[in-house]
């Protein structure tokens, strides 16, 4: 009888709620507008030759670590940054290998480490989902050989400081230190300039949030040029579809599209945390295009108020599955008019639920 690996058995099931998502969808951090219109004109003017032919990574490598600021032998595309954390688990880790994750965060980084059969240690985030510093320092062990740090984080939006991170790398030499930076646009906040400073040190960035290209699945790996040869071994030299490459130049050569965005998801963020702070909604200050809110003790609040605010044609996110996010909701921040219907919905989802849940806000 075949079997799949032992490891294989044991990976945590992820299945996102991508089935009738008819409304605004605010549940999954996409851009809610769209790509930039450079980018549907360069769809348009795809050929049959363009789809026939492989498609030729290193050109758009060359295009992108320019826009970066680094050497194209330091960056890898990758089919959306999944496959990055993919290829850095099946470059680094297994079995017995320790790796180490900070709860909540993204669920994707567990099921990759536990499918190269390592041993995944969680270390629960501070106070207010503050970073750890000290307590990943002490998990540390001669088996760790991968660190994974979402910054911003997701589900919470919280980042951690430069030397926090860099202090993780110093004290894990042998581990690769993964810097996930998908939601660097809705903060600013980058590692990248100070990468050389560890070898270790790998960053990802995303195409999917801020650019709005979720559906062609594309973003870069950055790291030191030895380790990165070692990981394009691992990787196919056709990961990258032909379609993404075509189109991302396009993306990254329109900032003022991308600038115009980030500032009215940002004025947004500020709007619905000032209308959550006057509705009495605990929730954490975001550095990312979302934000975290508690809006009851359990989880059968969260999903109480996803469905009620579902029923008003709003789509936001129950993260009630996550550690210490026990009646938690995140919400996907876009432009102004998807604010002002949140900001509406909101309101009439508070006073249904104090109607009919009681004590359902904390």
């Amino acid at each position: 009888m075949l079997n799949p690996r032992p490891a294989v058995d044991k990976i945590p099931a992820y299945h996102p709620p991508l089935a009738g998502r008819d409304g605004l969808r605010l549940d999954f951090n996409e851009n809610t507008v769209g790509c930039s219109p450079r980018v549907l004109s360069r769809l348009q003017n795809l050929t049959a030759e363009d789809l026939a032919r492989y498609p030729e990574r290193e050109p758009v490598e060359a295009k992108v670590a320019e826009f970066l600021g680094i050497p194209p032998d330091k960056l890898l595309l990758t089919n959306g940054v999944d496959e990055a954390i993919h290829l850095l688990c099946q470059t680094y880790l297994g079995p017995d290998d320790e790796a180490i994750i900070v709860v909540p965060t993204y669920s994707m980084y567990r099921i990759y480490m536990s499918s190269a059969g390592a041993n995944v240690i969680s270390v629960p985030a501070g106070k207010d989902f503050e970073f750890p510093t000290n307590q990943v320092r002490d998990s540390i062990t001669d088996r760790t050989r991968l660190i994974a740090i979402a910054n911003p984080n997701n589900p919470t939006g919280t980042i951690s400081r430069p030397e926090d991170l860099l202090t993780i790398a110093r004290s894990a030499p042998r581990a690769a230190i993964l810097i996930d930076e998908a939601y660097y646009e809705f903060c600013g906040q980058t590692l990248l300039p100070r990468c050389n400073e560890s070898p270790n040190i790998f960053i990802t960035r995303t195409f999917s949030k801020a650019y709005g290209l979720a559906g062609l699945r594309i973003g870069a790996l950055v790291g030191d040029r030895e380790q990165l040869r070692s990981i394009r071994r691992v990787s196919s030299p056709y990961n990258t579809n032909a379609v993404a490459l075509a189109c991302l130049p396009e993306a990254i050569a329109d900032q003022k599209y991308i600038e115009n965005y980030v500032a009215e998801v940002r004025a947004s963020r500020a709007t619905l945390e000032s209308a959550l702070r006057q509705h009495g909604i605990p929730f954490w200050l975001s550095e990312a295009n979302f934000v975290l809110a508690r809006v009851g003790p359990t989880a059968n609040d969260a999903k109480a108020f996803v469905d009620h605010m579902r029923q008003q044609g709003i789509l936001v996110r129950d993260r009630s599955s996550d550690y210490n996010c026990q009646g938690c909701v995140r919400f996907t921040l876009g432009p102004r008019q998807h604010c002002d219907r949140v900001l509406s919905a909101l309101a009439r989802t508070i006073d249904h639920l104090s109607l009919t849940h009681g004590a359902s806000r904390s």
